[in-house]
Order: structure tokens, then C-alpha cells, then sequence
């Protein structure tokens, strides 16, 4: 047996470019084996990858926690957002899941917001108004482009159900994840028929919602894993809401996560509704409301430009009237799709590492504007960003967000969030607990807090101004071939 002091759990974070497995000391959050394996994802108009994949990734990062796996009581499962995963009558995908960067239902989008009321009808039913990242989208977009799929198709699931699914064989989902689809009505939580009858999709094929705490099934004997005999499945849920679990957040709490995508989010009581469409008004996996605002271009589009540069991701350099919009995937937030990435006020004495630097102001400048509309109106102005994700141990990342936010930021030292937070809730089904107290009593936000320094008003006011003037342009669709 593994020298821990309460039972294992195990938390799986399943993201974009990989899937991780942690296995974790329920009672100290001590975190005993890892395991982790990559995904393959397609390039072009569109992103997809085989959930299939995921599932071999599963099994080898699972392979990889050894004898600590076999030992687990409990699993979760945290996964990407919004994917759609299309099963036929055998389990079997019935094409590449469409992801959630995929824009290519950006049209999809405007129409479904345009048919059914408008903006104010599905932020009002939803939480949300519909963006090309939204499962609900996805669906519309394969009905029109690839009918014979949806024909084919006997059961719709997102990333996170597809994992859990093939673990305990019973199709669940958590409210988390539901909330993200565009199908789940935020007012009566259940799935919402006006919507699904206008998309086609019949409420048979999606997964039952387990309540948050509620036990989704057991793993099943049928599949060569190194699990015991009766281990228990939680709900899991998405990747964002599992990161909030990670935290252990309380509501007011704000949150930026620098990864693939950017995210600013926080837990409120209130249930949220932006017409607006810059915030979306998810759920969280506990029973409360998760606002949160999301860019497409983060880390990914940053390192993208410090390649191009021939510079390393830290060589920025200061004093620069360049204002560089890495809009390189199109852009959710603002809601852009067709953009691309867009340079403005070029000199002969520009340097390369300030064009670096303008990289990161337009990445951050994206996610700020939205933090405003994240937080309740009565949220601490004062209280410390949590920054988190693949780029919030990057000293240029820290610097531009201190710069820009003039918050304090605090930089938790507990890593692989989204997997904690998973095997918080795991933890949370086999003791009854709130899977946030969890992590609490784990201390996961516990790390340096760096000082708030006077705020950029200058280069957030030349952002902006350029983002307003440049709008036209960055409507216009582009040929990405």
C-alpha cells in the first residue's frame, strides 16, 4: 500500500493537447503518482481530434501511475468544454469530436441567436448567448454541412461524458459541463426541448445530468484498467469548473487562466445572464454560478509570435507605442471569428522584443475588459487575481497582467488544477464533503502574492482605441488557405 494518510482518488484533466492523470492522498491533497500522454489535434479551418484518443491517453496515463491506481476509491474525470462528440449505435464515434476552437459554425452561431429571440432570450434561458464555441453550434453546423453524421448519430456527448462513459458504461454529464452546451436551461437546470427541437437533436440522445456529490456510476470490469473492483466514477465535470473546484473558490474570487485559451472567472450565488455575449453564464459542479469570459489566443498565439521573432517567450522588451492584437484563430472575446491577427503603429525604431510585449497587452487586454462584467458588482476590487494555467509561472506573463490589471496577483504553487479539482470531487463522493472545502483543507491556492502596481490606463486606452477603429477589418472573413 502507498504511505498515505486517507484514501486515494484519482483526478484526470483532459485538455486540449494531452490528458493527465493524478492520484492523490485524499486527506493531505499529497499528490502520490502522475501519468500523462498527448492528443493530436488537426490544423486548418478546423480543430478536431479522436475521442478515441483520449481514451488511449487515459489508459497510458493511468498505466504510467503504476500500483497507486489499483489502490484508488474513488475517480473524476475534468475535460475540455463544449466538444462535440457524435456516437453511433456501438459507442463508436461517428467522426472526429469538433472541438472547442473550432469556428467554423461562427455562422451557425449568429443564425440560432438570430431565429430564437436574440440575444436577450437564450442569455436569459441559457445563460448564454451562442458563440462558435458552443456545443449547441456544433450540432447546427454538422446537421447543415454533414447530415448524413447527424443521421448516423445515436448519442451526443461532451469530452468529459465520453471518458466517464467509457468508465462506468451509463451516459451521464454534470451540470458544469451542461451548462456549456447551449441546450441546458440555467433557469429549471435540465435540458431545454424549445432549443433542441429547433436544432433537431432529440433529448434521448444526451446524457442524464448527475447532481453535483451524486455518485455516476462504478468502473466497469469489462476494459483491462488498473482500477479496483467497485471504485466509485463522480460526476466529473468541465475544465474550467473543475480548476474553480482546484482553487477551492470562494464566491468573489477572481480567477485569470493562461493556457490555450484565456479564461477570467469567478463564483457567484447569482445566476448569471449577459446579453451581451461577452460573459457566459455557466454553472459551476457545486450548486452555485461560474460567469466567465474566454479568449481563443492566450499562450499559444503569444509563443506564436515570440517563434516568428526568433526570440525567447521572456525576451520582451519595454516602451513601445506598437499595439499588436494576436487575433490568430479568430477571437470569441471579443466575439470576432473571422479575425486574424492584426499590427498596428510599426516604426523603424521598433524592436523585436516590443512587438513580443504587444503581444502579450492584446492577449491580456482581452481578458480584462471581460473581468469587469465576470464579477458582482459588490466583488473586492482589491482582492488578488488568482493567476493560473501553463503561462502564469512566466515572468513576462505575470508582469503585463500586474501592469495592465493594477490588481495584486497571486500565483497559486499547486499545479495541474483542473486534475485536482476532479480528484477534490472525487474525494468529495467518498466522505460527503464540498469538493471546494477540499481542496481548501488541501491549501491549493496557497502561493506568492505579488504587490499591484499603478495601472497602464495609456496602453489600455490605445488597445482599445485601435480595437474600436479596426473593427471593420476585423470582421471581415479571411481565407485561411
Amino acid at each position: 500500500m502507498s504511505e498515505a494518510e486517507g484514501p486515494l482518488v484519482i483526478g484526470v484533466d483532459s485538455s486540449t493537447q494531452s490528458t493527465k492523470a493524478l492520484v492523490v492522498d485524499a486527506a493531505t491533497g499529497r499528490v502520490v503518482a502522475t501519468g500523462q500522454a498527448p492528443h493530436t489535434v488537426s490544423s486548418g479551418a478546423g480543430r478536431e481530434s479522436d475521442p478515441r484518443q483520449w481514451w488511449e491517453a487515459l489508459c497510458e496515463a493511468l498505466r504510467q501511475c503504476g500500483e497507486a491506481a489499483h489502490e484508488a476509491a474513488a475517480v473524476s474525470v475534468g475535460g475540455q468544454q463544449h466538444g462535440l462528440v457524435t456516437l453511433d449505435e456501438r459507442g463508436e464515434p461517428v467522426r472526429p469530436a469538433l472541438l472547442w476552437n473550432d469556428v467554423r459554425s461562427a455562422p451557425q452561431a449568429r443564425r440560432l441567436t438570430e431565429e430564437l429571440g436574440g440575444a436577450k432570450f437564450w442569455a436569459e434561458r441559457t445563460g448564454s448567448v451562442p458563440a462558435a464555441s458552443f456545443t449547441v453550434t456544433k450540432w447546427a453546423w454538422l446537421a447543415e454541412h454533414e447530415p448524413e453524421a447527424a443521421r448516423a448519430t445515436r448519442a451526443v456527448r461532451l469530452p468529459h461524458d465520453y471518458l466517464t462513459e467509457r468508465l462506468t458504461g451509463q451516459g451521464t454529464t454534470d451540470r458544469g459541463d451542461a451548462s456549456g452546451t447551449g441546450w441546458w436551461a440555467s433557469g429549471t437546470e435540465g435540458y431545454d426541448e424549445d432549443i433542441l427541437a429547433h436544432v433537431g437533436l432529440d433529448p434521448a440522445l444526451l446524457p442524464r445530468v448527475v447532481r453535483p456529490g451524486e455518485v455516476a456510476g462504478t468502473v466497469r470490469d469489462s476494459h483491462d484498467l488498473p482500477f479496483s473492483k467497485g471504485t466509485l466514477v463522480a460526476p466529473g465535470t468541465g475544465d474550467n469548473a473543475a480548476a474553480a473546484l482546484g482553487l477551492g473558490l470562494r464566491p468573489g474570487m477572481p480567477v485569470m487562466s493562461l493556457g490555450t485559451s484565456g479564461t477570467v472567472y469567478a463564483v457567484s450565488q447569482r445566476r448569471p445572464a449577459d446579453p451581451s455575449g461577452t460573459v457566459a453564464g455557466f454553472a459551476d459542479a457545486r450548486g452555485d454560478w461560474l460567469p466567465l469570459a474566454c479568449t481563443l489566443n492566450c499562450t499559444l498565439a503569444v509563443d506564436r509570435v515570440a517563434t516568428l521573432l526568433g526570440l525567447d517567450r521572456e525576451a520582451v522588451e519595454p516602451g513601445t507605442a506598437v499595439t499588436l492584437l494576436p487575433f490568430l484563430d479568430g477571437e470569441r472575446t471579443p466575439n470576432l471569428p473571422n479575425a486574424s491577427g492584426l499590427l498596428h503603429g510599426l516604426r523603424h525604431d521598433t524592436t523585436a522584443g516590443q512587438l513580443l510585449q504587444a503581444a502579450y497587452d492584446g492577449a491580456v487586454h482581452s481578458l480584462l475588459g471581460a473581468l469587469d462584467l465576470v464579477l458582482d458588482r459588490d466583488a473586492d476590487p482589491s482582492a488578488p487575481l488568482l493567476l493560473i494555467g501553463g503561462g502564469a509561472r512566466g515572468r513576462a506573463w505575470q508582469q503585463t497582467v500586474l501592469r495592465l490589471s493594477g490588481r495584486p496577483v497571486q500565483v497559486p504553487e499547486a499545479k495541474e488544477l483542473v486534475a485536482l479539482g476532479a480528484a477534490a470531487q472525487a474525494a468529495g463522493v467518498l466522505t460527503g464533503e464540498d469538493p471546494a472545502a477540499v481542496a481548501r483543507r488541501w491549501n491549493t491556492a496557497a502561493g506568492p502574492v505579488l504587490d499591484a502596481v499603478e495601472r497602464d490606463e495609456e496602453t489600455l486606452a490605445r488597445i482599445a482605441g485601435v480595437l474600436s477603429d479596426a473593427a471593420p477589418l476585423l470582421e471581415r472573413p479571411t481565407d485561411t488557405h
